[in-house]
Order: structure tokens, then sequence, then C-alpha cells
């Protein structure tokens, strides 16, 4: 099961295809829900960089071996990254093999990524702390990984390029799936299982009609929700608002109106914070203050109604 903010921003992303496109409307349904699918590919194509990235640290151990004349460091490796039991309950997760195998996930093509990747790491603080330590627990192994993700792959923009490159669905979405990994991650300690699922892959049946009724409803509601956007916002040209600006506030419109148990402030942050990632600098701002005259407008009207357990209040 995917967090709501990615079935959003997917929603969103369908949406301005769609109304940029002359596609029917259920070919783009059908486009963004295969969308969705990528997602998980993505997740588990991540759990598989970290894993590669710890056999190429144990290939270059067994290189060094076999040289002629290796050295005393060479005889006698620090094996902490290669042995880390993190990594070793991702290497043998029965989900995650599973995934890959049935999915032929690899990273086989990007050996540069992966070296690149390992060596950042060794330069890593991190990482000279890790391997230093004279104590060894699944904690500090644990928190190694979450360093691995949150300090080094976060930030590789490389990685970002190739993953944009393979797959239009994943140049928007990364970011979140890592913190995904990482939430899943802490999640797991010595006594977890192998077979301990990561990540939900049925399908929620809540989370698809979210999806379709969204999509769906912000379609066919353009012209309607154009008229009160344009209600409060005397001084501005509709049609010259930013497209992106204005298909967001039509789905924060219909989030508001059409799902009784989603709380008014979990949508209007929810798309505040979209804006600020997908649109400009000062829009945020802007939809901010319109969708807050249209929220007052609306509960007025019992347009908004919220019901359901700690929404009390709420209409």
């Amino acid at each position: 099961m995917l967090s709501r903010r990615i079935l959003r921003i997917k929603t969103l992303n369908a949406l301005y295809a769609h109304l940029q496109s002359e596609r029917g409307l259920s070919d783009s349904e059908k486009e963004l829900f295969f969308s969705i699918g990528k997602t998980y590919d993505l997740y588990f194509y991540l759990i598989r960089l970290i894993i590669d990235i710890s056999d190429y640290a144990n290939s270059r151990i067994e290189l060094a071996l076999q040289k002629r004349i290796p050295t005393q460091d060479d005889l006698n490796p620090n094996t902490r990254f290669v042995q880390n039991r993190m990594i070793n309950f991702l290497r043998n997760n029965t989900q995650i093999n599973n995934f890959l195998n049935n999915k032929k996930l690899s990273w086989v093509n990007h050996p540069e990524l992966i070296k690149n990747l390992y060596n950042l790491i060794r330069e890593a603080d991190y990482f000279n702390t890790y391997m230093a330590n004279p104590d060894s627990t699944f904690e500090h192994d644990q928190k190694f990984v979450l360093d691995i993700i949150n300090k080094t792959i976060a930030d590789y923009e490389p990685l970002f390029e190739i993953l944009e490159e393979q797959s239009i669905f994943w140049n928007s979405e990364a970011d979140f799936v890592i913190s995904h990994i990482a939430k899943a991650v802490k999640s797991i300690n010595a006594e977890t299982p192998e077979s301990f699922s990561l990540i939900d892959l049925h399908e929620d049946k809540d989370d698809a009609e979210f999806v379709k009724r969204l999509f769906r409803t912000t379609v066919n509601r353009q012209e309607e929700n154009k008229v009160l956007i344009r209600e409060f916002t005397e001084n501005w040209d509709v049609e010259r608002i930013a497209f992106m600006d204005l298909l967001i506030m039509q789905m924060a419109i219909n989030e508001l109106t059409e799902f009784q148990n989603i709380p008014k402030k979990v949508t209007l942050n929810e798309y505040i914070d979209i804006a600020k990632l997908f649109s400009t600098p000062n829009s945020s701002q802007f939809i901010n203050g319109i969708l807050d005259k249209i929220v007052i407008k609306l509960t007025k009207e019992k347009k908004i109604i919220k019901q359901g357990r700690g929404l009390v209040g709420e209409s």
C-alpha cells in the first residue's frame, strides 16, 4: 500500500498528461494505475541497489585476496560492511527475492553507478565510524544502512538521472520511495523473520477508489471548478493562472467535497506541499489563499461535509 501523498502526485501527473493530450478517459486511467504499479518496481529496485553495493564491496575483498602478494589488510579485511545483518536481511527476505525475480529487476547494466556509490560510502564519515566501532549490534548495522539510504543514495543526482531514463513514472517520486524504504528498514529488528513483508502488495480497495474518484471528478468538473476559482481570483484571468496551479486547486476542491473521511486540514496541507514541489515558488501561498476562501464558502453551503471518527466539528 502506497502513501496517499504518492497517490495524489500520481493522479496529478496523470491529469496533467490527460488534459494535455487527446487520450480517452479510460486510457488515461489505465495509464495512471500502471504508473502506480511502477512505484512498487522502484521500491524493490532501490532495495536491490543497497544489496548490490554490498556485493560489490565483497567482490573487492575477494579480489584483494587473489593478489600475488597480498598485504596484511588484504589478508585480514574488515568485513563489517559485507556481513551487515540488516543488508543480509534484505538479501534473504522472501518478499524482496520473489519480487525481484518475478520482475527481473537488476542493476547489471550500471556497474559504474554501483562502483561510484560504493566509493562515496567509503569516503563518508559515517562509514569510518561504523567500521571502527568496537561494538557490533543489529542496531549499529541498521543505522549504517539508514545512513547509506539517507546520506548517500538520497543525495546522489546521477542515480535520479538513470531512474528518469528508465521510466517516465519514476522522475517525481524517487524521494518519496526512498523515504518509505528508510521507514521499512527502521521497522525491522534482530528478531524479524525473513518472511516479513516490507510493503503490502495487495491492492487496497480504498486507495484504488480514492485514485479513481479523484481522477474522474477532476476531469469531469473542470468547468464547474473554474467558475468557483474565478469567484475568488477577481484580479486574475483564470485562463492565465498557471495550468499546474489550476489543476492542483481543482484536485483539492474535489478531494474536499468528495471524501468525507479526510479532514479538511489534511487535504489543504497536502496540496500546498505538492504545489511547493511542482509549481512556481509563489504558487503555494497563492493556492493556500484561494483554497481557504473556497473552503469557507463550500462549508457554509454544506458542500463540504466531514463525517467519521475524529471529524466531529470539521463541517
